[in-house]
């Protein structure tokens, strides 16, 4: 086979969403997972921002595809076009503001009436590199076990959580995706069954995944 032809392959392709207030970090967590780095600079996000990697569960790539949505309420009409067909999302605060701690009930009953019932949410404190905080870590993970969520504290700055935020919220959907939980032949999962590289099982058994005519 070509070089670099396995590599383009993957078993599922993931749609992620990443939401909350403006100036979370939530386009710096996004730039830490695709690109390993952190720009202290970083502009407001205008709309929407895109970033997509490989990773690989139980020996299968899995492509995610993540959309970091602005938090202004001017695009909140946006958004909203957005949590249809997100099979997981980022809900992220800034523990050094306790109003962004504040403003997640509003978030996730936003995300709840306009997303996917499965999809998989993780609860993110970002920032926590910044020793004066305004939100304890036992309020996040209590206000996660409240709603149904998973959650870890990270910071876009460090790197500290973030790859394991991405990965475990992937490995959440993996799961489910194990037990039935999807309609994976509709868009609104957020999951599409991709090609694996030659010579590797399918995801579910069987044949080659079925597309659409469309």
């Amino acid at each position: 086979a070509g070089r670099g032809s396995p590599a383009m392959s993957y078993a599922y392709l993931f749609k992620y969403i990443i939401i909350g207030d403006t100036g979370v970090g939530k386009s710096c967590l996004l730039l830490q997972f695709t690109d390993k780095r952190f720009r202290t600079d970083h502009d407001l996000t205008i709309g929407v921002e895109f970033g997509a990697r490989l990773i690989t569960i139980d020996n299968k790539q899995i492509k995610l595809q993540i959309w970091d949505t602005a938090g202004q309420e001017s695009f909140r009409s946006i958004t909203r076009s957005y949590y249809r067909g997100a099979s997981g999302a980022l809900l992220v605060y800034d523990i050094s503001r306790r109003d962004t701690f504040s403003h997640l009930t509003r978030w996730l009953e936003e995300a709840r009436a306009n997303a996917n019932a499965n999809m998989a949410i993780m609860l993110i404190g970002n920032k926590c590199d910044l020793e004066r905080r305004e939100v304890s870590f036992e309020e996040g993970a209590q206000f996660a076990r409240e709603h149904g969520l998973i959650f870890r504290e990270t910071s876009a700055k460090t790197a500290q959580n973030v790859e394991e935020a991405f990965i475990q919220t992937a490995r959440k959907i993996y799961d489910n995706i194990q037990n039935n939980v999807y309609d994976l032949s509709s868009e609104s999962s957020g999951i599409k069954v991709g090609m694996p590289p030659p010579g590797t099982s399918f995801p579910h058994g069987g044949g080659p995944p079925r597309f659409e005519q469309r």
